[in-house]
């Protein structure tokens, strides 16, 4: 296969995945109907009719989002053929600067709301926040529509800002916050017999984090654990093909499950916590529990990212390209 045609490939899986993220704000934030509503009124494919019919407006909308996938691909297809000769290894590695980027931010980001939502929350369950903020600003803060968008959201904002002057992905530090966290937890708990529903919460908010947003980073470092039964004696161009077929095939696809299945409509597992500001019933407890919905969406992104670039690394290595990871260095597991 020509060397384009691969770089278009793996290029309109990044573009295709950031029309999908715009098509899901639109459909869920802002009422448009969805790319499934062309099919329902139309009666394609197997999908019911809708109940009410759509507008001209509306099925123009429709329309519209289902138009942006091809015209995603056009977009790979022009920016490959006007980039002039770069390598698959180039591309490779621009698409791991990329899900590097996000998962700093999103360390950031746990790191920043996770702080101040415990503060926060703090301060409203010894009854202090009101002498700092007054009594309807406190009374705001308890109410989680008001405190994600007017709290959340900026930190999330800032530590985008904050990525992007930083080149450390931080989980040496995620992992200490987590132990730190929880060795307050037993000081407080066993000494002071002291303990709320938001010390808790930070602990189990850092630590989904940990897990879920070092996977792509593991995967960069080839630190997952590999049941390794044929592959160390293989060849390094076979070795470079079963890693490129492993990461579309096994890879990329479970990527694409987990985010059609979590935001493919308002009341799936992952668009309705965040729709809905979804909060914990551990009364004074963190509001963050629709963050960690988002956490499955951050995890599906930078994983499907660093797939396509592991994929292109790996025909890379099966071509024969120089450059390269070198397969008999031992693996950190």
């Amino acid at each position: 296969m020509p060397i384009v045609l691969i770089r278009i490939f793996g290029w309109s899986i990044v573009t295709v995945l950031v029309v999908f993220l715009v098509n899901n704000y639109l459909m869920v934030w802002r009422e448009w109907p969805g790319v499934l509503a062309v099919f329902a009124h139309h009666q394609l494919f197997g999908v019911d009719a809708l109940s009410d019919s759509l507008s001209s407006e509306a099925l123009g909308m429709a329309w519209g989002q289902l138009v942006a996938y091809g015209a995603a691909v056009i977009v790979a297809v022009i920016y490959v053929q006007r980039g002039g000769e770069k390598t698959l290894r180039e591309d490779s590695d621009t698409f791991t600067a990329l899900a590097t980027y996000i998962i700093r931010a999103a360390f950031w980001m746990v790191l920043l709301v996770g702080a101040t939502d415990a503060l926060i929350s703090f301060l409203r369950v010894e009854n202090l926040l009101h002498l700092i903020t007054g009594e309807a600003l406190a009374t705001e803060l308890g109410r989680p529509q008001f405190r994600a968008p007017m709290v959340h959201v900026p930190l999330v904002l800032l530590s985008m800002v904050i990525a992007g002057f930083t080149r450390s992905l931080g989980f040496t530090w995620l992992a200490l916050l987590v132990v730190v966290a929880e060795l307050l937890i037993v000081f407080s708990r066993f000494v002071f017999s002291y303990e709320q529903a938001f010390m808790g919460d930070l602990v189990r908010f850092w630590y989904a984090a940990l897990f879920l947003f070092a996977s792509a980073y593991t995967l960069l470092e080839d630190g997952h654990v590999r049941v390794d039964v044929l592959y160390a004696s293989f060849s390094r161009k076979t070795k470079g093909l079963i890693n490129a077929v492993g990461s579309l095939v096994l890879g990329a696809s479970l990527c694409a499950v987990i985010l059609t299945l979590g935001m493919g409509g308002k009341a799936n597992i992952i668009n309705s916590p965040m729709l809905s500001y979804e909060v914990s019933q551990s009364g004074f407890g963190m509001y963050v529990k629709y963050l960690m919905a988002g956490f499955l969406a951050i995890f599906a992104i930078s994983m499907l990212i660093q797939f396509t670039a592991y994929m292109l690394s790996g025909i890379a290595d099966y071509r024969g390209d120089p450059g390269g990871r070198a397969y008999d260095e031992d693996p950190v597991h």
